[in-house]
């Protein structure tokens, strides 16, 4: 059964399904119609924190850039450019038991590219989601569907993975950043240069 959530709350992943290891993190949109002559192309990315809410190298950040952290623990399973059709546009795998030991959250962001260029924002966007499922069984494990409007930001972190007590939890975060992908680095400690 499926747990949906609200913007900051958490739920317990690992514990409630014993054994549980390999996940996908999968994030879905819809773009509203707008006359700006543009198309929307929204990036899903992954960034592994350490203790100090950076990442510890630049390898830790997982995009359509660089699809695989050195550790096997994440990928992403491919850049969707258009976020036609139903369900997840872009999917992340996670193997919760590959995680190196000095990560302790792995963060779930989207950003619109050429967001500026395009004057595009998330408030032409709806219907966004994401959601973790059990790679083994497909079982939808956690929903968090995001419901507010984002008027100006170009890039959103949407929910995180972390460990608590030896167990990994979800949390549904909702944080909107103006600057897109370059501010989100800039938040995580990674040099965009």
């Amino acid at each position: 059964m499926t747990v949906s959530l609200a913007k900051g709350q958490k739920v317990d992943l690992t514990k409630s399904n014993p054994g549980l290891s390999k996940v996908i993190v999968g994030l879905g949109w819809d773009t509203n119609k707008y006359d700006g002559g543009n198309d929307f192309d929204l990036d899903t990315s992954a960034f592994l924190i350490g203790s100090n809410g950076k990442t510890l190298s630049d390898g830790d950040f997982i995009f359509y850039g660089n699809l695989n952290h050195t550790s096997g623990s994440v990928s992403h399973l491919g850049d969707n450019r258009s976020g036609e059709g139903e369900g997840d546009d872009e999917q992340i795998q996670v193997d919760l038991s590959k995680v190196p030991s000095n990560i302790e959250k792995i963060a779930f962001t989207v950003t619109i590219h050429e967001a500026v260029e395009r004057g595009q924002n998330f408030g032409q966007v709806s219907n966004a989601f994401i959601r973790v499922f059990n790679e083994d069984t497909n079982e939808e494990l956690i929903r968090y569907d995001l419901s507010e409007d984002y008027s100006i930001e170009t890039a959103i972190v949407v929910g995180e993975l972390y460990r608590h007590n030896n167990e990994w939890k979800f949390a549904a975060i909702g944080s909107g950043f103006e600057g897109g992908l370059g501010a989100l680095c800039d938040n995580f400690g990674i040099n965009v240069g």
